[in-house]
């Protein structure tokens, strides 16, 4: 999995892994804090919420376009430095009068311009990093890897956010609406890490951080390849292809980042808040890394070629399942579950299961039989649907969302049911298996597939179709309380069936630039 696979890829995924894990350990929380702390509505905490995402992936085109001219490296420490700023503004306790929603929406701004500056290109640098013969065929494997590194982040993001906030709250005696401050303040942290990685590791990768001017080269680093040509018809093909892999992501993403939104609601207000037992042992984050220890573990006792290997990898399996029947044999009673703590199964889901896609994807692809990146995005959409089928049959018979006027006369979400918690466990499942179906393979297309003069561009429109899928994330807001449970879910559902006919509809022309 590991091998043959370019120095830098480990350090920008690393890189990477640092930012992620500030960005998600404050997206766990934020929706909620949205209402909290001034009072909104869930549709219009939904509208913030999503205008918020809109704008961090949209960025990335104005960043890529910037970066073709001035060089992705340059662009990657900007947005850093940018982000940082943010991030701070978003850490001071203000309150939750109007200045403080103004603050609050310039830090937004902030973190979304220097995320555009970062994101986008960090990757178009890692594609880069496969331009070289030698790594040629580890393209798609060499993004999975970077996609999981990401998800590392993400994965102990959400504990992180609910112990600093309950540490803000208990030790230091902050309220609990000033408390969420602390958990945005962990980003300024995780980004002075990924920066210091950066630099610390810079010569693996640095032939990647020109622009266009260096790109236009003849040649690049040595060992690499010279930038290929295309004619003006080759190009539209592309393009074209691109463009239409753009407006069917729109829809996965409209449905995934429900996680931050109608299903963050849903885990607050619908969902059981405890657990015992078996059940309680997955709401924490070290038992979910136990696991993700055996399933490497696994893989390497097979792989290895060596009897030292195996044993090591025996070892560590022995040593995690000690652990958890320790933690297991420890469960005593019921273990409270709070509602953003949900979000740590898809990182964690990635994490575990990127491996086993790769060894799947890799034994079909030894056969031939490998799917196309443009069918694997279509089966994402397919399972994505899946996933939302399964919410819409859980929803049925449950009560309309309710509120209540709070001590403070601002409108409080009720907890009206409790569901089990096996049913979000299990949808973040299948969600996981269409999201690596599409996201990581997408990426990979479209640095493969990107004319190379437009390489920056490109990788900038894939972040924008995020976007806009990121800005109709609004509508689960605009529906929580307005249509049955199971209505809501039911448009997420439709959206990713009509998106994957559409994906089938369009194949042969997206097959033919692969």
């Amino acid at each position: 999995m590991f091998e043959g696979q370019p120095k830098g890829l480990f350090a920008l995924a690393l890189a990477n892994t640092g930012e992620r894990f500030g960005y998600y350990t404050m997206l766990a929380v934020f929706a909620l804090f949205l209402r909290a702390n001034y009072g909104l509505s869930p549709a219009l905490a939904g509208t913030i919420y999503s205008a918020f995402l809109m704008l961090v992936y949209f960025f990335p085109l104005i960043g890529g376009i910037m970066a073709d001219k001035f060089g992705f490296g340059r662009m990657v420490t900007t947005g850093i430095l940018i982000m940082f700023a943010g991030y701070l503004l978003l850490s001071v306790p203000l309150g939750g009068d109007m200045v403080a929603l103004v603050v609050m929406l310039a830090a937004l701004l902030l973190i979304g311009f220097g995320t555009g500056l970062f994101k986008g290109n960090l990757q178009v640098m890692v594609g880069d990093l496969y331009n070289d013969p030698q790594y040629k065929d580890k393209r798609d494997s060499g993004f999975s890897i970077f996609y999981m590194a990401i998800n590392i982040g993400a994965l102990f993001a959400p504990t992180a956010a609910i112990k600093i906030k309950e540490y803000a709250e208990t030790s230091l005696g902050y309220s609990s609406n000033d408390a969420y401050h602390f958990s945005f303040a962990v980003a300024c942290a995780s980004l002075i890490l990924s920066i210091a990685i950066y630099y610390v590791f810079r010569s693996t990768f640095r032939h990647t951080e020109g622009g266009k001017a260096k790109a236009a080269a003849k040649t690049v680093d040595s060992g690499s390849a010279a930038v290929e040509e295309l004619s003006k018809e080759e190009t539209k093909q592309r393009i074209v292809a691109l463009c239409l892999v753009f407006a069917v992501v729109i829809f996965f993403w409209m449905a995934f980042h429900q996680n931050g939104l109608s299903l963050t609601y849903f885990a607050d207000e619908f969902t059981a808040q405890s657990a015992e037992g078996l059940q309680a042992m997955c709401f924490n984050v070290w038992n979910l890394v136990a696991v993700i220890f055996i399933v490497y573990a696994l893989f390497s006792l097979f792989q290895s070629k060596t009897g030292k290997g195996k044993a090591i990898s025996a070892v560590v399996i022995g040593m995690a399942l000690c652990f958890l029947f320790l933690q297991y044999d420890s469960v005593t009673g019921a273990v409270e579950v709070s509602a953003p703590i949900f979000q740590q199964f898809n990182p964690f889901y990635v994490v575990a299961l990127t491996p086993v896609s790769m060894a799947i994807f890799g034994a079909l692809a030894a056969k031939g039989k490998e799917p196309s990146a443009p069918r694997k995005i279509a089966y994402g959409m397919i399972v994505a649907a899946v996933a939302y089928a399964l919410m819409a049959f859980g929803s049925f018979g449950l009560p309309m969302p309710q509120t209540e006027m709070g001590a403070d006369g601002n409108p409080v979400a009720v907890h009206v049911a409790d569901v089990t918690p096996n049913l979000l466990i299990m949808v973040y499942l299948v969600l996981t298996f269409g999201e690596l179906l599409l996201s990581p393979m997408g990426i990979s297309f479209v640095s493969k597939v990107a004319p190379p003069k437009y390489k920056g561009m490109m990788m900038g429109g894939w972040f924008v179709a995020t976007a806009i899928g990121n800005q109709l994330v609004v509508v689960g807001g605009l529906l929580w309380g307005a249509v049955p449970l199971w209505v809501c879910w039911s448009v997420f559902l439709g959206v990713c069936l009509v998106a994957a006919i559409f994906m089938f509809a369009m194949m042969k022309r997206l097959e033919k630039v692969c």
